[in-house]
Formats: structure tokens, C-alpha cells, sequence
């Protein structure tokens, strides 16, 4: 596995789309499915070892994923780590959530507002985690026509916390593209930490506490910082 660095070139308005409700049982069906097979919350595993300690995130390794962490130019703080895997990458940020109801909800709406704002289109989908939606953005070919990049954005509330996942490349719209990054996405866990934090402030992220050093054995190789995309704020 490689690691990278990244940079965040300005911060981007947020996101909004149409309005889907999910019912308390659909809500309560999507924690269970959460609890059991992941995204993890940190008091749900057992022990840290063997993953990639970002802060805020661990993540599990695997042969041929390159991670990116995202840094703000302006506060140089970093704002999201972006797994990239046979041709396809997946953006991941979390946040602080309130104790008794989640921001998915919300949070889609944003994003559908952001796109439509920029000319683009959002579909709401069902998947794997709830409802989730696909954004095509406006975007020119490398022939000069006028294009369009798709994501797709999937969002899950856990205790005290959301996650957020923007596949992009092939794993946007085809399934079994996404398939190797979707088991990497189930088995990231969170670490909220017990500090007061104002709903919807990011969960601080940082470079692992060993990165500069050697590799130990099965270890992920880490490469020089490089230039990350640019990244939706919904903060």
C-alpha cells in the first residue's frame, strides 16, 4: 500500500438535492447493518492493530491502495484522506454528529444544492449503506467538448459521528468496479474521541505517527507528497 500526501487548493461552498426522508425503521435497520458490518465505531473492535492510524480514522491495508490525505492551503489542516485503488478513488471525511439524530439526511441535501449550483445533476439512489446519490458535474474532455464527471456519495451515521465516501472514477457507477474499495470503505473505523465538538466539524485527521520513518515489515510504503483533487466542503 501507498501513501501520499495531498493538498486542498481553496475550500468549495457545500452541497444540497431533493428531499428523501428515511422512516424511523429504515433508520434503525441502516444501524443495525452499520453495527454488524461496518463502518466501525472504535468501541466496536477490539484492538488497533493492524491498520493505518490516520486520527480520526483507521484504515484497514491492502495490496495496491495508495492513501492522500488533503491539506487546506489556508489553515493547513487536513480535511479528507483519499483511498485510490485500480483506477477508481474514494474521498473520506468525518465528522461530528449530534447524539440523538444523524446529518445524511441534511447532508444530501447540501450536496444536491452545491451541484445543481454548478450546473450539474443528482440522482438519489439506493445502495448498500441507505440512500445515496450520484452527481454529474459539468467538466471538459480532453478534446474540448463539454463532459461530465460523476461521483457518487454515500454517507453513514454512527454514534456521536458521520462518514462520508465519494467514489469516484469507475467505482461511481459501476458496482463491481467498486467493489474492492466498498470492503475497504466497511471496514474503516472511526475514533470520535469524548471532546465537545459542534455538530459537523471535522474530525481531525493526520499523517501516521510513523510516516517519516522506515516501513516495518508489511507495513505500507509511503510515497512523497503530491497534489490531491479538490474536494466538496460540507461543514
Amino acid at each position: 500500500m501507498v501513501f501520499g500526501r495531498g493538498k486542498k487548493a481553496k475550500r468549495q461552498e457545500s452541497a444540497e438535492p431533493e428531499d428523501v426522508q428515511e422512516t424511523p425503521d429504515a433508520a434503525e435497520s441502516a444501524a443495525d447493518d452499520r453495527r454488524a458490518n461496518g463502518p466501525f465505531d472504535v468501541s466496536e473492535i477490539s484492538s488497533r492493530d493492524g491498520y493505518v492510524d490516520l486520527g480520526a480514522l483507521l484504515i484497514a491495508p491492502r495490496d495496491g491502495l495508495q492513501l492522500r490525505l488533503e491539506v487546506e492551503e489556508a489553515t493547513q489542516r487536513v480535511v479528507a484522506v483519499t483511498m485510490d485503488l485500480e483506477g477508481s478513488s474514494l474521498q473520506l471525511q468525518a465528522f461530528a454528529a449530534p447524539r440523538s439524530e444523524g446529518l445524511w439526511d441534511e447532508i444530501r441535501e447540501q450536496i444536491g444544492q452545491s451541484v445543481g449550483g454548478q450546473g450539474g445533476q443528482v440522482e438519489e439512489i439506493p445502495g448498500d449503506y441507505g440512500v445515496e446519490l450520484v452527481a454529474k458535474l459539468p467538466a471538459g474532455a480532453p478534446d474540448g467538448s463539454q463532459g461530465y464527471r460523476v461521483a457518487r456519495f454515500v454517507g453513514v451515521d454512527g454514534p456521536r459521528w458521520f462518514l462520508r465516501g465519494v467514489f469516484g472514477g469507475e467505482a461511481a457507477l459501476d458496482r463491481e468496479a467498486a467493489a474492492g474499495l466498498e470492503d475497504l470503505f466497511r471496514k474503516i473505523v472511526v475514533i470520535r474521541g469524548e471532546n465537545p465538538m459542534p455538530p459537523r466539524d471535522l474530525l481531525q485527521l493526520r499523517l501516521p505517527k510513523d510516516a517519516a520513518g522506515p516501513a516495518a515489515p508489511a507495513a505500507p510504503d509511503l510515497q512523497q507528497p503530491e497534489r490531491g483533487p479538490e474536494i466538496t466542503q460540507i461543514g
